[in-house]
């Protein structure tokens, strides 16, 4: 069996005790997303799991876009990543 090798840990340990692990983020190939998908990207961020430029490099975003998914977590939460909450968060 042949094990990849990546710079970044396989797993890192979350504030709520759970594990997330590099198959709990989004496939490369993800071009719909939903919040729930944002939300693992800027966890597995914030955590280490994958640095910001290679979250970036991974997903084709550009860093502005994953500024704003960063923001709207940290000012109100998962909830803000949700496409149809976007236009009340941003008008806050």
């Amino acid at each position: 069996m042949y094990v990849k090798k990546i710079d970044a840990p396989r797993s890192v340990k979350l504030a709520d005790g759970s594990i997330m692990t590099q198959a709990d983020l989004p496939p490369p190939t993800t071009r719909r997303w939903v919040a729930s998908r944002k939300a693992a990207v800027v966890r597995g961020v914030v955590y280490g799991l994958i640095s910001e430029t290679g979250a970036c490099d991974r997903y084709a975003l550009s860093k502005e876009e994953f500024q704003q998914w960063v923001k709207a977590v940290a000012e109100h939460g998962e909830e803000a990543l949700k496409t149809t909450a976007l236009q009340r968060y941003r008008q806050l």
